[in-house]
């Protein structure tokens, strides 16, 4: 685990900083991400009690003290993975979580360049990028699917669309939800990674079968999962008919699966555009949600040289 986080007086500038830059641009909040462990109530006095303040670290033992000091926290669980990957993390679960606005300009405050030590503020602006995926927007479909479930294999997706496996585009779906008439609205593509494992050892809301699911994506057909998050089966093709829907021109194969399967069943559909990472998510036959992925241009990552307070 990485040392603990010191206030020494760089990292009060950086905050100092970052609170002026906040102000200034009227962002939404200032995400503060680290991969150790502090003294968070000092950094929370540090921030002041009126600035919206957001700590991204990766496991919940560096978290520790954070809620009682009343900074609203994400548990990345995304230990050795590059910067770059946990910032955006961390923005789409503050994003769902509604502790950021969407469309709005962020200031980030990170280890750049060393991950023990606090080097770099950006202003990052969200645009449009993102702006759907909301608690709010979710909870607004119309399905059994608990919104942690929903929430969590979202986030999966636009983690797909934004970087791929490897470099490389991958489309995907999923559905999720009523996975008895799912199942019998499709059949086996061939050999299914996930048959013969346990229940636990399928769970979405393990970061390691999340991980496993990426290379499964990869593959032809869709991944169905239940609504308790349990991946039931993969590389499945959907026979639900697509007659009579009406979608988007230039939308593939997998968004006319996803809006057959839906329509025939209670299930909600995410897939993954292999063209361009777009995610779209069915519900009924249409679209009901749509998220743009982040392009990388918008981030400025600037390395600020360190000029001392004046007494």
């Amino acid at each position: 685990m990485s040392n603990p986080l010191r206030i020494t007086e760089q990292f009060r500038y950086f905050i100092e900083h970052a609170k002026t830059l906040q102000a200034q641009m009227d962002a939404s909040a200032i995400i503060l991400l680290y991969d150790g462990t502090a003294d968070w109530g000092r950094v929370k006095k540090l921030v002041g009690e009126n600035v919206p303040f957001i700590l991204a670290v990766d496991t919940e033992e560096q978290a520790q003290g954070a809620a009682e000091a009343g900074i609203n926290t994400i548990v990345l669980e995304m230990v050795g993975n590059p910067v770059y990957d946990r910032l955006m993390q961390a923005l789409l679960e503050a994003i769902t979580d509604d502790l950021i606005r969407p469309g709005s300009q962020i200031v980030a405050i990170y280890g750049g360049f060393e991950s023990n030590t606090i080097d770099t503020v950006s202003l990052i602006s969200l645009k449009e990028h993102l702006n759907r995926l909301t608690s709010t927007d979710l909870r607004l479909l119309n399905t059994t699917v608990p919104l942690e479930t929903l929430k969590t294999i979202v986030e999966l997706a636009v983690e797909i669309g934004l970087s791929g496996r490897e470099g490389k585009p991958v489309g995907t779906l999923f559905v999720v939800g009523d996975k008895q008439r799912v199942l019998a609205e499709s059949h086996a593509g061939g050999f299914d990674p996930v048959r013969g494992y346990s229940r636990s050892e399928r769970n979405i809301m393990d970061a390691r079968v999340r991980e496993g699911i990426k290379e499964i994506a990869q593959l032809d057909g869709a991944i169905i999962i239940s609504a308790d998050g349990i991946v039931e089966a993969s590389c499945r093709i959907l026979d639900a008919s697509a007659d009579n829907i009406t979608l988007s021109k230039g939308l593939g194969s997998r968004h006319w699966a996803a809006a057959g399967i839906t329509r025939c069943t209670k299930a909600v559909a995410i897939v993954v555009s292999e063209t361009n990472g777009t995610v779209r998510i069915f519900q009924n036959g249409e679209v009901m949600l749509r998220i743009e992925p982040t392009n990388r241009k918008p981030f400025i990552w600037k390395k600020l040289e360190y000029e001392p307070p004046e007494n």
